[in-house]
């Protein structure tokens, strides 16, 4: 299974370390944690997260998952103008995310103009 990615405010990833479990507000508010697949992160990222800084994607591997992971349609609907990267099903984690899942960190920062693209991933075997 290929991995899936969780855009993060670096603060919450910060507390994660501290509580030794990643739980993003969503899974109080919503029930489970956002998540996307590679070819999703950039236009999720651009459609919720334009211009903002100091944000993480997290590379988690899904096998590594203690909560159940589901994959549904969207919980906020794109129109359907929005690119079909937004307008398929998306991984969505039913409870904390255990750190040990998360297999690499990046930065995520928008270029200049406030837009975001996938990172390059270390060429890592995990």
């Amino acid at each position: 299974m290929s991995f899936i990615y969780h855009i993060s405010p670096s603060s919450d990833w910060q507390s994660a370390q501290e509580r030794c479990e990643y739980r993003a507000e969503s899974l109080a508010t919503e029930g489970f944690i956002h998540c996307s697949t590679a070819e999703q992160a950039a236009p999720v990222a651009n459609a919720f997260y334009a211009g903002q800084k100091d944000l993480l994607l997290l590379v988690i591997d899904p096998v590594k998952l203690t909560s159940p992971l589901q994959w549904d349609p969207p919980a906020h609907p794109a129109p359907e103008s929005a690119p079909l990267s937004l307008q398929g099903k998306f991984p969505h984690i039913y409870g904390a995310l255990n750190l040990d899942a998360v297999v690499e960190v990046l930065d995520f920062s928008p270029n200049p103009k406030g837009h975001f693209s996938f990172p390059q991933l270390k060429e890592t075997n995990y």
